[in-house]
């Protein structure tokens, strides 16, 4: 059964406003059995990734494991009735645990506070529709970001795999006292943690080389499609079962050479406000203190979030004919990350591994996010206990398998071969997140935005010499580059012996600023002291009126490249053709 198409299709209250915040009653009362029956299959595959992921990625937020499964079901829940995208779900990921734990200091207080205000200040932005300053976040950045990340969440694993305790966060300190101390390497987690790897890679590779199976297939086929595809699915689940079977095997036995889990908490967490202040030995940090250690990290930490659910989101709706609002998806996760603080969650966002998998377990509607997120009540419920048992080579196989395809290296190739300039920002983002992810996203938003405003600064101009000088700006004219328009204009028409009149193409000009009109009317005059003309011509409509409004001294405009050329040229040799608006005084600049 396909799922719900959420544009196209009637509803049972058309027009109505709470339709566009509340997404959950464009598909409600449409839905069916075989949506239910769908949306259940998807949830219990979707539940048996997430949970091993979330004991993974509390980790790499160097938090209790507990919160990881603290801040796995919320999102689920809160996205069935706000969000837009059938197959998204909302959880911890690599990126937002790498993100939490450069802000959150490793303090579960601060984590939670930082889920807290990041949510507001997304339903803040999806109140005030800011969702465009996505847009200033250019590929090249994303991109260097998330293949630094990549690199660093994978080796802050491999201390976990050989078996390594007391290794630094910091990237560069971690790889030195890695490289140092390896002959430290504990056999048994090495050889688990390798074999854990290999076990993800065979069964990923398996799962995207498996033939499809149908209908026409005899039973015993689809049969063992069905089972390799849910092994292959369900992989991370299976490979930490089968790594807390053989460290129960060896604890059995009275030898364990395994560095396991430990204890982690039984029970639902308590729903309580986050703290806004956290005691100390010496004292109490207040709430501003808080907040001041968090810096940048209240801006990053939200858009990244928003940056990744959208990606996702548009990433799926494209395959399912369906339109992502940034706006609806931020009060998702505003609304998300809010009650999630109040079940000790730190910040989610979501999972493109997860989202992955829901679509193609064949969810019809975010329901199946409910499933997904009672499988985590259970586990915190009842199943915490086993968890003691999970050797923690296994959970770092599990992290580096999941973030290990994030590494993009045909982009660099790519961009070498579309347009060179932006191997900036990439490299820039790339190589800063490694000292800090802060530095590497600002940096390289720096970079970007540094670019964008050079190539709006200096336009690509086309100049054509003859009997006259014809210049064309290829792009848009804004202020910045007025100064370098008229520098080209003058420098032309005074090199010629004697000097050439000009005209002006304007034919890719929408939009003039007021500065661009005081740049036209000193470059006029500075022409006419030197006894040239400026004609106009293929003046868009909004930009002709701006300039007949400013009564700018000396101006004329054509409406053809020809007539303007004809008519100067004409002027040049004493012919006198009239232009096409009358000259007057400036109302802008004095003569």
């Amino acid at each position: 059964a396909a799922g719900p198409r959420q544009r196209g299709r009637s509803c049972p209250w058309p027009g109505l406003p709470v339709l566009r915040w509340l997404p959950v009653l464009r598909w409600l009362p449409r839905y069916s059995r075989a949506w239910l029956q769908l949306d259940l299959i998807a949830g219990l595959t979707v539940g048996l990734t997430v949970v091993p992921q979330a004991l993974a990625y509390a980790e790499v937020a160097g938090l209790p494991l507990q919160y990881g499964l603290y801040s796995s079901f919320m999102g689920c829940f809160v996205y069935c009735f706000l969000g837009t995208a059938k197959d998204v779900t909302l959880g911890p990921t690599a990126i937002m645990s790498l993100l939490v734990s450069s802000y959150a200091f490793h303090e579960p207080v601060y984590a939670i506070l930082l889920a807290f205000l990041s949510g507001c200040i997304q339903l803040a932005m999806g109140l005030l529709h800011l969702g465009f300053l996505l847009d200033f976040i250019s590929c090249p950045v994303i991109k260097g970001f998330t293949s630094a990340a990549s690199v660093t969440i994978s080796f802050n694993q491999v201390k976990n795999i050989l078996g390594l305790q007391g290794i630094p966060r910091q990237f560069f300190l971690q790889v030195y006292e890695t490289l140092r101390r390896i002959r430290e390497t504990r056999a048994g987690d090495a050889v688990l943690g390798l074999a854990c790897l290999a076990a993800l890679a065979g069964l990923r590779a398996m799962k995207s080389h498996m033939p499809h199976a149908s209908h026409t297939d005899p039973l015993a086929a689809r049969v063992s499609y069905l089972i390799v595809w849910t092994s292959a699915t369900a992989r991370n689940a299976l490979v930490v079962l089968f790594a807390g079977l053989v460290a129960y095997s060896f604890q059995a036995m009275g030898s364990q050479p395994l560095t396991l889990t430990g204890s982690i908490p039984q029970g639902l967490p308590a729903f309580r406000l986050p703290c806004f202040s956290m005691t100390i030995p010496n004292g109490t940090v207040p709430f501003g203190s808080m907040v001041e250690d968090m810096g940048v990290g209240l801006a990053v930490v939200p858009l990244m979030g928003l940056l990744e659910t959208v990606a996702i989101a548009k990433a799926f709706a494209s395959q399912n004919d369906y339109r992502i609002d940034p706006n609806q998806e931020l009060l998702a996760m505003g609304f998300a990350n809010i009650l999630g603080s109040f079940v000790s969650s730190y910040p989610i966002t979501g999972s493109f591994g997860r989202t992955a998998v829901n679509a193609q377990s064949g969810v019809c509607t975010p329901a199946g996010g409910l499933i997904t997120g009672a499988l985590v009540l259970l586990s915190l419920a009842y199943l915490t206990s086993l968890f003691y048992y999970i050797p923690k080579a296994a959970l770092a196989a599990v992290i580096i398998s999941a973030v290990v395809p994030m590494f993009d290296a045909e982009i660099f190739r790519m961009l070498w071969r579309v347009k060179r300039l932006d191997l900036v920002p990439l490299c820039v983002t790339f190589l800063l997140c490694f000292w800090e992810v802060q530095y590497g996203i600002v940096a390289g938003v720096l970079v970007s935005g540094i670019l964008l405003l050079y190539s709006i600064a200096r336009p690509p101009v086309k100049v054509s010499e003859g009997d006259v000088v014809l210049v064309q700006p290829r792009s848009s004219l804004h202020f910045p580059a007025i100064e370098y328009l008229r520098d080209t204009v003058c420098s032309h028409a005074l090199a010629a012996s004697p000097p050439h009149s000009v005209v002006l193409d304007c034919c890719h000009i929408s939009s003039i600023d007021y500065t661009v009109v005081v740049g036209l009317t000193e470059l006029l005059q500075d022409l006419r002291k030197h006894g040239i003309s400026l004609a106009f011509c293929n003046l868009q409509d909004p930009v002709l009126k701006v300039l007949l409004s400013a009564d700018l001294e000396g101006f004329q405009h054509f409406p053809s490249q020809e007539e303007a050329e004809r008519c100067v040229g004409a002027e040049l040799g004493g012919g006198g053709a009239a232009p096409s608006a009358s000259t007057s005084e400036s109302s802008l600049l004095p003569a």
